[in-house]
C-alpha cells in the first residue's frame, strides 16, 4: 500500500469514529433525501418508498428530475468557478448525498489536482459508499465525515476535517439542496453562521434552494407529502435564501434562478424552470 492510499485509509477509519466501526443500521422502510435524489439523478442506490415519494413528487412537479440534475450542473460550475477564477483549493460539501457523477472531489481536481474536499452527510447508505468518494486521481485529498448539519460544531472540529483542511486557508462550503432539510425552529440560519464564521477571509460559500416563489401550490404539495412520509422539505424565498449568506459579498448575477447562475454557453430559454435559488458569495 502506498503512503498516499494508507493516508486515505486512515481518513476513513477516523471518519467512522473508529477501526471497528459497523455502520449504522439502514432504514429503507422510510424515504431519504439522498436516495430520492440518487432516484432523480437516474441512480440506482435507491428503494421503494424513495421512488414511491419520488414518483409522488413527480406529479406535483413533473420537471422535478430536469430540476436535480440542473442542480448537479449548477454544482459543477460552481466548483468549476473556485478553482479557476477564485484560487479555492480546499473544499467544504455538507450534503453530500450518493456518489454520481460530477462530485465536487472530481470536478475540483480536474481543475487543480491538490485539491482537498471533506464531505459530510448523515445518510448511513452514503457512508458505505464513503470510499467511492476517497478515490482521489492525483495529488489531492478527501475524506468523509458522518455527521449532520444541525451540529456545525461537531463538523468543525472533526478530526477528519483538521486532518485534511486548513481553516486558516480560504475553503469553498457548498449547500447545495440541504438547507431545505431543516425546519424554521432548527435555526437553519444559525447553523449556517457558524459555519460562515469559522472560515477565513476569501472563503465563498455555495448555496441551492428549493422555493414556492414561482408555483407555491406545487411546492406546498410537495412539502405536505413529503411530511406525510416522515422528510422535512422547507421552501424559501428569494429573500430568505439570501439571509443565509449572511453578509458576505455576493458574486454576479447575485441569487438567480439555478439555471441562470453563469450558465455554459447560451442562457436558458426558461430559467425559472428549476425551482431553485442558487448563488455564491464571498467573504470579505
Amino acid at each position: 500500500m502506498s503512503e498516499r492510499q494508507g493516508a486515505q485509509r486512515d481518513l476513513i477509519a477516523v471518519g467512522r469514529g473508529f477501526d471497528n466501526w459497523e455502520p449504522p443500521e439502514i432504514d429503507t422502510s422510510v424515504p431519504h433525501s439522498a436516495r430520492m435524489y440518487d432516484y432523480w439523478l437516474g441512480g440506482k442506490t435507491h428503494f421503494g418508498p424513495d421512488r414511491a415519494l419520488g414518483e409522488v413528487i413527480e406529479q406535483a412537479i413533473p420537471s422535478i428530475k430536469t430540476m436535480a440534475r440542473e442542480n448537479r450542473t449548477f454544482l459543477g460550475r460552481a466548483v468549476r468557478h473556485l478553482a479557476r477564477e477564485a484560487g479555492i483549493r480546499q473544499f467544504l460539501d455538507i450534503g453530500t448525498g450518493i456518489p454520481t457523477g460530477g462530485n465536487t472531489h472530481e470536478v475540483a481536481q480536474a481543475e487543480v489536482p491538490d485539491s482537498r474536499v471533506v464531505y459530510v452527510d448523515n445518510d448511513p447508505i452514503v457512508l458505505a459508499h464513503a470510499r467511492a468518494l476517497m478515490v482521489s486521481d492525483g495529488p489531492g485529498e478527501t475524506a468523509y465525515i458522518h455527521a449532520d448539519l444541525r451540529q456545525p460544531e461537531a463538523i468543525l472540529a472533526h478530526p477528519a476535517l483538521t486532518g485534511t483542511l486548513d481553516l486558516d486557508e480560504p475553503v469553498g462550503l457548498m449547500l447545495v439542496a440541504i438547507l431545505m432539510l431543516l425546519r424554521d425552529e432548527e435555526d437553519p440560519k444559525g447553523k449556517v453562521a457558524a459555519l460562515l464564521d469559522a472560515l477565513p477571509s476569501g472563503s465563498h460559500v455555495v448555496i441551492t434552494h428549493p422555493t414556492g416563489d414561482w408555483d407555491p401550490e406545487a411546492m406546498r404539495t410537495v412539502a405536505a407529502k413529503a411530511a406525510e412520509s416522515r422528510m422535512t422539505i422547507v421552501p424559501r424565498t428569494r429573500a430568505q435564501v439570501e439571509e443565509f449568506f449572511g453578509g458576505w459579498e455576493l458574486l454576479e448575477p447575485g441569487v438567480t434562478p439555478v439555471m441562470a447562475w453563469r450558465p455554459d454557453g447560451e442562457p436558458p430559454a426558461d430559467p425559472y424552470g428549476a425551482y431553485y435559488w442558487a448563488g455564491v458569495a464571498r467573504k470579505p
